[in-house]
């Protein structure tokens, strides 16, 4: 299967960071009233003990929540990410409506040469029942078994990144509390009273930013991508069994038209049974 490189991930993680640095280092002259640029102030917000508190703390309590298994997967839901495999429904579609036609006129045993030069793994499946005969009941069964492991699954690889989006800024905070206790230990040293508050603030500050600028668009992502795999599922599914049925092969094709965005819709041509874009199905690895 084809991949595609993510160039909207790619940039809106740079500009996400780009601002926050960008936000650190201008800052207003109150002599000039101009705004000037100063990589000074990036000190400021370097503090090794906030950021052994924030990312540390975090990364320990994934490790208490989640196997190992997760945490090496990591690589690959970022590969996901930034290079993901390109889902076409309208090359299904097409494919589908073919196999349609073709059982149509010559019947379901005719699909076998089909089934074997489909490199999709859950449409090759799904047509091998077809083609052995496997009763419609238990062909449905099968396929939403199918579809159920896969949501399952990237429901679990979604909930480490949610729960890491939960415990950046909840230790952010314990960071925070921690260098409030040691400035109140100090009261009678006014000078140090701000320089202390300032360093009780960053872990905040290390924590919203490891939630909202990594965690949080990790997990959004991997949903995007998610439901562009299963909406080619649901569609081989849908067609699968209308084919299994013996439904009219136009009938299927403007069923399944149906199942895509509108946007979508528009785009494909329901003439000829085949879409706009060029191309086949290609396999579905898992993610």
């Amino acid at each position: 299967m084809k991949r595609k490189i993510d160039i909207m991930s790619i940039i809106g993680l740079i500009l996400a960071f780009g601002m926050v640095v960008f936000g650190i280092i201008c800052n207003k002259n109150p002599e000039t009233e101009s705004y000037e640029f100063s990589f000074e102030t990036m000190k400021h917000f370097i503090d090794p003990p906030s950021i052994l508190i924030v990312i540390g703390g975090v990364f320990a309590c994934l490790m208490f929540s989640f196997p190992l298994a997760q945490f090496a997967k990591i690589p690959k839901h970022l590969g996901i990410i930034f290079s993901p495999k390109v889902y076409n429904p309208e090359v299904y579609i097409a494919k589908i409506v073919e196999c349609a036609k073709k059982a149509r006129a010559n019947g379901l045993l005719a699909l076998e040469e089909d089934t074997n030069e489909m490199t999709d793994a859950f449409m090759k499946n799904s047509f091998q029942m077809v083609v052995d005969s496997v009763d419609q009941e238990k062909v449905k069964e099968q396929m939403d078994c199918w579809l159920a492991n896969l949501d399952d699954r990237h429901s679990a690889d979604r909930a480490f990144y949610d729960k890491g989006a939960e415990l950046g800024p909840a230790f952010g905070m314990i960071g925070t509390l921690i260098g409030l206790i040691n400035m109140l230990q100090n009261l009678s040293d006014m000078d140090s009273l701000g320089p202390n508050m300032a360093v009780a603030l960053v872990t905040t500050f290390y924590g919203s930013l490891l939630a909202n600028a990594f965690f949080v668009p990790i997990s959004n992502k991997l949903r995007v991508r998610h439901e562009e795999e299963y909406l080619c599922m649901t569609i081989i599914a849908e067609g699968v069994q209308a084919i299994q049925a013996g439904e009219n092969p136009k009938l299927v094709q403007e069923r399944l038209i149906h199942m895509l965005p509108e946007y979508k819709q528009k785009k494909f041509n329901p003439g000829d049974g085949s879409s706009s874009e060029e191309g086949g199905s290609g396999k579905k690895g898992k993610k």
